[in-house]
């Protein structure tokens, strides 16, 4: 005889195969938001296997309170504690060129031109410069380096 499955109720490995999908969403999308939500999911799963007719509606409020406090309390944590690198103008790839000298490969006219650095040409604003003209680059605005002219 086949045991009835209570409606009202989901079965604690159906929050384990949520985690696990959480978990593999985090892998494909990295933003430290999934594997917290993955976490909420796991123990709601193990509070199921415990608590086997606990309603479903109880189950995803505990997931639903475990999801924001473990979210929130981690960006608290990151707030206190950055993460340390030696780079500090990673993801902000302009920075990494203020203060540096690059030549106009176009030149600054109506007070927008283009650099190259490396193998990539970049837009830059500034005062209108003839092409080969150097340039410091002293800012960041979007994606365009503010330049002034180098001397």
């Amino acid at each position: 005889m086949e045991a009835a499955i209570d409606p009202a109720t989901i079965p604690f490995w159906s929050w384990w195969i949520a985690a696990t999908i959480l978990v593999i969403l985090e892998v494909f999308a990295p933003g430290a938001i999934f594997i917290w939500l993955a976490a909420a999911a796991a123990v709601v799963g193990g509070l199921a296997l415990i608590l086997p007719g606990l309603d479903w509606r109880i189950e995803g409020l505990i997931f639903a309170v475990l999801s924001i406090v473990a979210v929130a309390g981690y960006r608290a944590y990151l707030r206190r504690r950055p993460i340390k690198t030696d780079d500090t103008t990673l993801n902000r790839r302009g920075q990494q060129y203020v203060g540096r000298l690059f030549t106009l490969v176009e030149p600054i006219q109506d007070g927008v031109g283009r650099i190259k650095v490396g193998d990539t040409t970049w837009r830059v604003e500034g005062d209108d410069l003839p092409a080969g003209r150097q340039v410091r680059v002293v800012g960041v605005e979007g994606a365009a380096l503010r330049v002034e002219r180098a001397d």
